[in-house]
C-alpha cells in the first residue's frame, strides 16, 4: 500500500488511478495522517463459465402445473 500527500494526489491523479485500476491500493494523507484510500471497484478476476456445471439438476417436469391443492396454498 502506497501513501501519497494531497498535493501529489491532485497533481498525479490520472497516474494514481491507473495504478489503482491495476489492483494497487493507495492511501491519501494530509500531514502524514491517512485521510482516504483509493481502491479498485471491480476486481479483475476472470470468471470461468460453466464452472458449476452439473451442480444443479432439474427434473423434466420442473415447470409442470402444480396440483390444485398445492396451487391454492401458495396464493396469499
Amino acid at each position: 500500500m502506497v501513501q501519497v500527500g494531497i498535493h501529489e494526489a491532485k497533481t498525479h491523479l490520472s497516474r494514481l488511478l491507473r495504478r489503482v485500476a491495476a489492483g494497487e491500493v493507495i492511501v491519501i494523507a494530509k500531514g502524514g495522517t491517512p485521510l482516504a484510500r483509493l481502491v479498485p471497484i471491480h476486481s479483475r478476476v476472470r470468471r470461468d463459465l460453466g464452472r458449476d456445471s452439473g451442480a444443479v439438476e432439474l427434473h423434466e417436469d420442473f415447470d409442470a402445473p402444480l396440483p390444485e391443492d398445492e396451487g391454492e396454498a401458495a396464493r396469499p
